[in-house]
């Protein structure tokens, strides 16, 4: 069976959601699939096309044309996915319903092809709130014509315990990770410090700011011992302001370290000095109460413990995991040292908890047999 896998945007190496999508993808071909990807490509001079497979299927040219247009023309790719004859098509939301998507689904839907569309988060409308003015037509719109997708798709995939969203039955999965492209953490440390570490494309929603001011307050105090905590990846630039205006007010500016993106090598090394990840910690801030985080995810696989706020059905009784309060509060670095302090298992033993049960395989099998074995 032939499948195509529609993301509407380009692949950034730093990226946890381009990994993602990668992975799904690999995962739906040991599944059995015959996986086509298709995606916008973006040139050094911004022209952006439609890639499917190996064939451009549109060209946008550059500007804010381009910008607009891959949000509205789908009869390229409608004609495309037809003439391929497809029998199931994934696509990964941006929370872009309109009438031209709607229109593609609905010749798809006649033509029997199966469709099943992921929601990354839900409910998302708080996420959505203060986007840019390009973003914030689309979320408009869809908020819209959201209402009309019952009918034109046949199972909507999410990451929480719903059983149907939008009027749509839900297929419900855990992210998960391809085992083979995160190593280990290994045990070794450049220092004697204590090291937390924060890795995010950051949002309001990941209450760095807690952890900040947590740390914060532990240097306010008597304290036995060097914390430090370094941020891995990047935000817009208010939050990321706020952040380092926050570090400068506590005087922390030696303790707490904003390092961009990494990947690779670079980010191993990173994970190997590290003792303790920091996940989100404000999830009740975009009205999210439970979720199942990549991070999460990631940082059971690296071997290391960590802190979160949310509802994780996965992890919330692990060993390994310190439950933050769903609240604003600072974390209290104190209690995640003696946390951590009391913990005997090796990395080798939290990655195991997961192995069998969060692999990208498994989890994407799920859709498979509800798509193809339960119609």
């Amino acid at each position: 069976m032939r499948a195509l896998f529609i993301h509407f945007f380009d692949f950034a190496p730093h990226s946890g959601i381009s990994k993602k999508i990668l992975y799904q993808v690999e995962a739906l071909r040991k599944c059995g699939l015959d996986v086509d990807l298709c995606y916008i490509d973006i040139d050094k001079d911004g022209t952006q096309r439609r890639i499917c497979g190996d064939l451009t299927i549109d060209n946008f040219g550059n500007g804010i044309y381009a910008k607009l247009f891959k949000w509205f023309k789908f009869s390229n790719l409608t004609g495309h996915i037809l003439k391929e004859h497809y029998d199931f098509v994934y696509i990964r939301s941006f929370y872009n319903t309109n009438p031209p998507l709607l229109k593609m689904l609905r010749r798809l839907r006649n033509a029997g092809i199966h469709v099943a569309m992921e929601y990354p988060t839900y409910p998302y409308d708080k996420e959505t709130e203060g986007a840019s003015l390009n973003y914030a037509l689309i979320f408009r719109l869809n908020r819209i014509f959201r209402k009309r997708l019952p009918g034109h798709i046949s199972r909507i995939v999410t990451f929480t315990d719903l059983k149907e969203i939008e009027g749509i039955p839900t297929i419900n999965i855990s992210n998960g990770i391809d085992f083979n492209s995160i190593r280990l953490k290994i045990k070794k440390k450049e220092s004697t410090a204590f090291n937390m570490i924060a890795v995010a494309e950051i949002h309001y929603w990941h209450g760095f700011d807690r952890i900040i001011k947590g740390l914060g307050e532990y240097y306010k105090d008597e304290h036995s011992e060097e914390v430090n905590l370094e941020i891995i990846g990047e935000g817009t630039s208010d939050i990321i302001k706020s952040l380092t205006q926050l570090v400068s007010e506590y005087g922390i500016e030696e303790h707490v370290r904003f390092l961009g993106f990494r990947h690779g090598e670079e980010l191993d090394t990173l994970f190997d000095n590290a003792d303790f990840g920091i996940a989100s910690l404000a999830r009740h801030r975009s009205n999210i109460t439970k979720i199942k985080t990549l991070k999460n995810r990631e940082y059971a696989a690296r071997g290391i413990p960590f802190i979160y706020s949310e509802v994780d059905d996965d992890f919330d009784y692990m060993p390994y995991v310190l439950k933050a309060p769903s609240d604003d509060s600072p974390i209290c670095v104190k209690s995640v040292i003696d946390f951590y302090k009391s913990l005997k298992m090796t990395p080798e033993e939290i990655r195991d908890t997961i192995v069998d049960a969060l692999s990208w395989e498994v989890q994407m099998k799920r859709v498979v047999d509800e798509i193809f074995n339960k119609q």
